[in-house]
């Protein structure tokens, strides 16, 4: 199992984000965290990325806890952060490089790989991302969705095998959409896995084999896209569909 969660819980300036959540990842899996606004998701991505740490239960990685002990052991925190990278929602916080080549470069820098393979593996990508004319720009000074692609890039350049997606296709024109949405699902082949944070429910069924419904920090349904997808009673419930939308899912299971 690649990620498996024991009844965790993560609270900060006195609001619950996470309450007391049990799940389990598989390895190889497309996951969705599936919730509207304030349910938790972006958080619990987080918990899973080791940037924070819950006040109480357990999340294992692999079998091994993903605690903040072990993130300052070296012979396991140089292993996790090589396997996985994560694309927040705001790109802003990922990106304080001089140039988008350098912000695209830093991580295969950090990891010391040779020059050419770096130049190379990064023209690659820009290119991929269509963003190749962008190398010699300022990040900051680029537009919303120039800035997004710029983050998905400098994180898919070091072929992480756990993608970590927060909002993925935000501030994306449809074009850039449909890209990334093709990146995420050739990702999560094979080895490799996605776990993407969204709201979105158009692309659900493109982007997830499994859905975890998220609602005030608790995991209120779990299922494959189609299935949640046609619970027009759990989606309204949990704010993902509105009443007067009810008319788009006629005939649906409530």
């Amino acid at each position: 199992m690649l990620f498996e969660l024991d009844r965790l819980t993560y609270r900060y300036e006195g609001v619950t984000a996470v309450d007391d959540l049990s799940l389990a990842i598989a390895e190889g899996s497309r996951g969705v965290l599936l919730g509207a606004n304030g349910s938790g998701k972006s958080t619990l991505l987080r918990l899973l990325d080791g940037l924070i740490f819950g006040q109480s239960g357990a999340i294992l990685f692999r079998g091994e806890e993903l605690c903040e002990d072990h993130l300052l052991d070296d012979a396991f925190a140089l292993p996790f952060r090589r396997t996985v990278g994560m694309v927040f929602q705001n790109p802003d916080v990922q990106l304080f490089n001089p140039t988008v080549f350098d912000e695209v470069a830093f991580g295969p820098l950090q990891l010391r790989w040779p020059k050419n393979e770096i130049r190379d593996r990064v023209g690659e990508i820009l290119d991929r991302l269509r963003i190749g004319h962008l190398k010699n720009r300022i990040p900051q000074r680029l537009s919303g969705g120039e800035k997004k692609r710029v983050a998905l890039a400098s994180v898919l350049v070091l072929d992480p095998a756990v993608l970590l997606l927060d909002e993925p296709t935000a501030a994306l024109d449809p074009r850039s959409q449909s890209e990334v949405i093709d990146l995420m699902v050739e990702w999560g082949g094979g080895s490799k896995s996605v776990i993407t944070a969204t709201h979105d429910l158009g692309h659900l069924e493109d982007i997830a084999d499994r859905c975890y419904v998220l609602d005030g920090g608790k995991l209120v349904a779990e299922g494959r896209p189609a299935d949640i997808l046609v619970n027009t009673g759990l989606l309204r419930r949990t704010n993902l569909i509105h009443a007067h939308r009810h008319g788009l899912f006629r005939g649906q299971a409530t």
